[in-house]
């Protein structure tokens, strides 16, 4: 398909931004890299992660991410969303008074109920995103122009985007109702929110995306913004090329000649599997984003760098 247009990052800009895709195909570097070319162009961002177990901070030269807001770079700024953590702040944002909401969040039986509610730590997290994308400055002004979740992947994502709807659904009037009606609306809204699918160009991540983007559309209802092909390996055969090579069997030996043979034939089978996925990611539905393949890894700052410059 036709390469997104150079100011592709507008199209992308969005206040809220749910970030998914089966696990290991790299979501959280194209999470820094969307938010690397945000903060680019000026955009105050912030990163949520959903993960104890997050990478992000290595690529900004932390040991770890705080669950309270801290800046990573300029304009860029991150936050762990903690269940425990979440919980206790929206219980001040209602309670209003530090001291019931110690001694209510600190008792383990209370703790107990809420991490046996279904669903409650999931809205926890992903309310607390909303959350900052909702937050004003005094004069008025966003306190971020984008939030970014890094969410848990496809299985995982997609019950968390039901905690919301669901909650609208079945709770009683009230502020928990309200506040997930609230959430849902902008979740719904493709003026204000997104889903971007992460995949990798291989036969399984892309399987796995094209039933997670028919969820999202026949379930959910929910909008897809982007769809991002990580790890694109350089084409060296053409179309003619592939076919040709398709037919011949992996040689074995170890004379230079069969051995550079037998990488070409494994070179032109995984071109050809890129290709065909590429082509089932670009009939989504929404705009196709390949991030090159880097031979060094993208686990460092100056990679992600690299990386951004792909959403233009």
């Amino acid at each position: 398909m036709t390469a997104p247009a150079a100011n592709s990052v507008d199209v992308l800009a969005r206040r809220f931004l749910f970030v998914t895709g089966k696990g290991g195909v790299g979501k959280t570097t194209v999470v820094a890299a969307l938010a690397e070319r945000f903060a680019r162009a000026g955009k105050r961002v912030l990163i949520a992660e959903t993960s104890s177990k997050e990478h992000l901070s290595g690529l900004y030269g932390r040991s770890h991410l705080p669950t309270q807001i801290t800046e990573l770079s300029p304009r860029l700024f991150g936050v762990l969303l903690d269940a425990d953590v979440a919980i206790k702040e929206y219980g001040a944002l209602v309670l209003k008074s530090e001291r019931l909401v110690s001694a209510l969040f600190d008792n383990k039986l209370v703790l107990g109920f809420f991490h046996g509610a279904p669903g409650l730590k999931e809205w926890a997290a992903l309310g607390k995103a909303w959350y900052h994308s909702t937050e004003t400055l005094s004069d008025g002004s966003p306190r971020f122009d984008v939030v970014i979740l890094d969410a848990p992947a496809t299985g995982h994502g997609l019950d968390m985007l039901r905690v919301p709807k669901t909650i609208v659904e079945l709770s009683p009037p009230g502020v928990l109702r309200s506040d997930a009606e609230k959430a849902w609306a902008q979740f719904r809204d493709p003026a204000q929110s997104g889903v971007v699918v992460v995949s990798l160009p291989e036969e399984m991540p892309t399987n796995e995306s094209v039933e997670l983007c028919t969820a999202l559309k026949e379930e959910l209802s929910l909008p897809l913004l982007a769809v991002v092909a990580n790890q694109v390996v350089p084409e060296i055969f053409d179309a003619a090329g592939r076919a040709a090579l398709a037919d011949v069997p992996e040689p074995n030996g170890t004379e230079p000649a069969l051995l550079a043979l037998a990488a070409g034939v494994r070179r032109a089978a995984r071109e050809q599997v890129q290709a065909d996925s590429l082509t089932r990611l670009s009939t989504l539905g929404a705009p196709l984003y390949r991030l090159p393949f880097l031979p060094g890894g993208a686990n460092t700052a100056p990679a992600i760098r690299n990386l951004a410059k792909a959403f233009g």
